[in-house]
């Protein structure tokens, strides 16, 4: 259903209001997961780049375990850039200054959740 023209003024209205609150923002920002699984996934980037180089440099010294040690850096950055961006992808709902009074994690929709809802949908005559 769409906003009326008055509620649309409103809503910019407060949204002005608030994007003009540097406190606020910056609250906002400091519990946003996207912001911090994108810093995450720079540093798996880099971490990712240093275990390149350290893989070449073992191979071209020819020092094996310098080039294993330099897969691993690669294989636990690749892993920890995987986490950060799945966290980063959730659309958990997280209270500014406070906390939710309700749980705010979608549900994944597996068998369990299927049933109780088939259950809860049930017609109540049929017992």
């Amino acid at each position: 259903m769409p906003l009326s023209e008055h509620e649309q003024r409103l809503f910019e209205q407060i949204e002005r209001s608030l994007a003009e609150d540097p406190k606020f923002a910056s609250a906002v920002r400091a519990t946003d997961p996207r912001f911090h699984a994108k810093r995450r996934m720079i540093a798996a980037g880099i971490l990712l780049l240093a275990g390149m180089a350290l893989l070449v440099y073992g191979v071209a010294i020819r020092i094996p375990l310098l080039g294993v040690g330099g897969f691993l850096v690669m294989l636990c950055a690749l892993a920890f850039g995987v986490q950060a961006y799945r966290r980063g992808q959730t659309t958990d709902l997280h209270a500014v200054g406070g906390t939710a009074s309700r749980r705010t994690r979608q549900r994944r929709g597996g068998l369990v959740d299927r049933l109780e809802e088939r259950w809860r949908r049930r017609p109540e005559g049929d017992l």
